[in-house]
């Protein structure tokens, strides 16, 4: 039996997303003093608007 589909086919399916991912870090206090963080990435369209994440 052939094989139905190759490397290089499978590369080809995958496309690229337009923006940029940036990695946001966000640190709330607790009761006891203690600081958490809180990490997650978010896509964006343009490297400007990362002052206007909140």
């Amino acid at each position: 039996m052939a094989k139905q589909q190759s490397f290089a086919d499978k590369t080809k399916v995958k496309q690229k997303t337009d923006g940029i991912t940036v990695k946001l870090i966000k640190s709330t206090k607790s009761d006891k003093g203690t600081i958490k963080f809180n990490e997650k990435f978010i896509k964006l369209a343009d490297i400007s608007k990362v002052s206007e994440i909140k």
